[in-house]
């Protein structure tokens, strides 16, 4: 479990095959100092398991399905990485319920920088729009913000939008973000569990209905 605040900003070191999967090197002084095997590490909001460390990098395996649905997949040595380690029982929740689970990726389609902020406007899949909401929580490459616009729902292409302030521009990857950039998303646990509930919800009146 993650609350999606960044503690640094890693690098990609090594990529090595592993069985289907790759074997990631991870420099990220931080988080390695006090790794150890078998922990959970959010590396760009993609749960990784540590393998192995060193006193300023570590290593996770990645798995086929993983590298396939998330922008993980298009990484190369030198990508720069969002890292945070999981959250321990009894701490503060800072930013939101963050799983590390990657429900799809978006695009950077449009960066609007300002004096304080930035807003990026980021492309979003079909079958993800209805989960993300206007004020609502949203995971962007493992940062946990608050959407701050949304397309309609008749949009043809769905999008969202963030805003971000000073921190968040320097303390994650998301500052270096431009146009056409992938991203890793994961929509608010919540509005997946509604969204499921209202799934049973409606095929339990469409049988009630058939039965009469």
């Amino acid at each position: 479990m993650f609350t999606g605040i960044i503690e640094e900003i890693g690098e990609i070191t090594a990529i090595a095959p592993s069985g289907d999967g790759w074997r990631l090197t991870v420099r990220a002084p931080r988080a390695a100092a006090d790794a150890v095997h078998g922990e959970s590490i959010a590396v760009s909001g993609v749960c990784l398991t540590v393998v192995g460390s060193t006193e300023d990098t570590f290593d996770a395996d990645v798995m086929k399905q993983t590298l396939d649905v998330a922008a993980l997949g298009g990484a190369s040595v030198g990508t720069r990485v969002n890292i945070e380690k999981a959250m321990p029982v009894g701490a503060r929740l800072g930013g939101h319920i963050v799983q590390g689970h990657v429900d799809g990726v978006g695009s950077v389609v449009d960066v609007r920088p300002g004096a304080e902020w930035s807003v990026l406007r980021i492309s979003l899949p079909a079958d993800l729009a209805p989960l993300v909401v206007d004020k609502g929580s949203i995971s962007v490459d493992g940062t946990s913000l608050t959407v701050s616009a949304v397309s309609e729902p008749s949009a043809s292409e769905p999008w969202f939008e963030v805003s971000l302030i000073p921190e968040t521009l320097a303390a994650t990857t998301l500052g270096g973000r431009a146009v056409g950039d992938r991203v890793n998303l994961e929509t608010d646990i919540l509005a997946r569990h509604v969204e499921r509930l209202l799934a049973f919800r409606g095929n339990d009146t469409a049988t009630e209905g058939g039965s009469r």
